[in-house]
């Protein structure tokens, strides 16, 4: 870009050397473009009928998911504004748990139609002001059409957790799943007033390849993937006490040196007999409170071990914190920082602590704790691809449940509430003036873009699907969709495809956020990485692979020899 200098005055040098930077229209493109990249990557996932995607990151390690926010991790998208669509689909995941492919496909759409506008010279801001106010309208539509429930209404919850397993690998065994994971959330769940609230963390979830999905199970308990520590100790004992300790039954090592000086052999003797006294001590503390099961969170002595299976006592070592917490919750035990502080009532109580071999491991199973506050959902599946996918199915599955306990509210599946909502949002357009108007329909048209997307994943005529279901949505049947699994157009309610209002509100707020974001962005400045550290300004440019020598005659030859990689030599 050349620039008009006075006469006698130097140009005057803005950015580093190697920065670009491109402005107005074509930094726009260049960030819708990326943008609907990134949707179209994830486009054919969408539904009960969508494909999977198999990435193989840079160790050959693969997998194999149609989860919206796995496959944009896994792919590490390096473009700025793709970026942003990722973060979405990521921030979805944590909030609500499904809906990572819908949020990523409607911001790339509002995107796109935002691009016919920016060509018809509509400015990007009344396009971001349309889309805000069009964002709103919506969000009330859907409250419109929502069906309140009873928060702990099993029916409701199994056919929540049922749709979102229908577009996922483990849609055979839905209703098995369904059933666990139910059982799980309703067991963790706090009442909070007239309100439910649910910690998702108090679900365990530990996955095992091997056997099917079938033999998933629901562990009332946690299940600690550890074995027990010494042979000698029992492998299964039933009405167990336990205890939960938080320190090591070790002696401690001083940290500065010491040394003793020992002239002979009784002083010796004297020295070994004190260090197990000592620890004899420890085991004595844990056999006088009377637990029968020592979970420990720190290291144990052998010395210990071997006092400890003496008493008959099964113990556990190295359990994770977060698996303490967990323990804490399903037993009804505290967790004891100092031995000296332990006693009958901070045990807790469990029916059964047994050892159990799943596959070449051995885990130690807390099992049968009344009324636990923490529970385990073991997953099973017949390799360790598919068992990585049915925890990815499960976690979207736990989350929808969990919104639905603590915001009641449903809508229909299957595109229902994106035409219903986008059918409304033409009408209301009407009455707007100036060219906000247009962004407004250009919303509706985005909203759309879900049954569309729906339809052609299913292999049905997606112009012919969206005429019938926008004919059906006028006449007021609120709850009419896409039914994928027939391919037809039909009542969602009788086919029982449900999901939360707040997944639906996310997935709007979440892309029409990141859709604004882009569009308000007119200048885009890439600065150029510097160089290795070295002299002033980051020392001798092009001494990354000897690229400095290039002036020198005769020297060509060193442009091939790397020395960046000099030091593995």
């Amino acid at each position: 870009m050349s620039v008009q200098v006075p006469k006698g005055s130097l140009p005057v040098v803005l950015l580093k050397e190697g920065a670009t930077e491109s402005k107005g229209r074509e930094a726009q493109k260049n960030n819708i473009a990326a943008a609907k990249i990134i949707a179209e990557i994830v486009h054919s996932s969408l539904g009960p009928r969508g494909m999977d995607k198999m990435l193989v990151d840079s160790l050959g390690d693969v997998t194999i998911t149609n989860d919206g926010a796995t496959i944009l991790k896994e792919i590490d998208v390096q473009h700025p504004a793709a970026k942003m669509l990722v973060e979405i689909s990521k921030t979805t995941d944590s909030e609500v748990g499904d809906g990572t492919t819908s949020a990523v496909i409607l911001a790339g759409a509002l995107l796109e139609n935002a691009e016919s506008l920016i060509n018809q010279d509509v400015h990007p801001t009344i396009i971001v002001d349309g889309y805000r106010k069009a964002s709103k309208k919506v969000l009330q539509f859907l409250k419109e059409i929502a069906e309140e429930v009873t928060a702990n209404d099993k029916n409701i919850l199994s056919k929540i957790a049922r749709t979102s397993m229908q577009t996922k690998l483990v849609r055979k065994d839905s209703d098995h799943l369904a059933d666990l994971i139910v059982k799980a959330v309703l067991a963790v769940a706090e009442k909070e007033g007239t309100k439910f609230v649910v910690d998702q963390d108090d679900v365990k979830v530990e996955k095992k390849a091997g056997g099917s999905m079938k033999d998933s199970i629901l562990v009332e308990g946690i299940v600690l993937d550890k074995e027990v520590v010494h042979g000698g100790m029992p492998k299964k004992i039933s009405e167990a006490k336990i205890a939960l300790i938080n320190t090591a039954l070790e002696i401690d090592k001083t940290e500065f040196d010491a040394k003793i000086n020992i002239s002979n052999p009784q002083q010796m003797k004297t020295f070994l007999d004190e260090e197990n006294r000592m620890i004899k001590n420890m085991v004595d503390k844990v056999v006088g409170s009377g637990a029968t099961v020592l979970l420990c969170q720190k290291g144990i002595d052998d010395m210990a071990q071997h006092y400890l299976a003496r008493a008959g006592i099964l113990a556990v070592r190295r359990v994770k914190e977060s698996d303490m917490a967990k323990l804490a919750k399903a037993t009804g035990a505290r967790i004891v920082t100092n031995l000296d502080d332990l006693f009958e009532k901070d045990l807790g109580s469990a029916q059964l602590v047994e050892e159990r071999k799943i596959e070449e491991d051995r885990w130690v199973f807390v099992e049968g704790c009344k009324n636990p506050k923490a529970v385990t959902l073991l997953l099973r599946g017949g390799s360790q691809r598919v068992v990585d996918e049915v925890e990815r199915s499960v976690h979207d599955a736990l989350m929808v449940v969990k919104d639905v306990m603590e915001n009641p509210s449903i809508v229909a599946g299957g595109g229902a509430p994106e035409t219903f909502a986008a059918t409304k949002l033409r009408n209301w357009a009407k009455s707007m003036e100036g060219r906000e108007q247009l962004a407004v329909e250009k919303f509706a048209d985005s909203l759309e873009v879900i049954p569309l997307t729906l339809s052609e994943n299913a292999g049905m005529d997606p112009i012919d699907t969206l005429t019938n279901l926008r004919s059906k949505q006028l006449k007021g049947e609120k709850w009419t969709g896409i039914d994928v699994m027939k391919s037809k157009v039909g009542n969602m309610k009788t086919s029982d495809i449900v999901e939360p209002l707040a997944v639906k509100n996310q997935i709007v707020s979440a892309a029409t956020e990141a859709a604004c974001m882009i569009l308000r962005i007119d200048d885009v400045i890439a600065i150029a990485k510097s160089g290795p550290p070295g002299g002033p300004e980051g020392g001798m440019p092009g001494m990354g692979g000897m690229g400095g020598m290039g002036g020198m005659p005769g020297m060509g030859g060193m442009g091939g020899m790397d020395m960046g990689g000099m030091g593995e030599m």
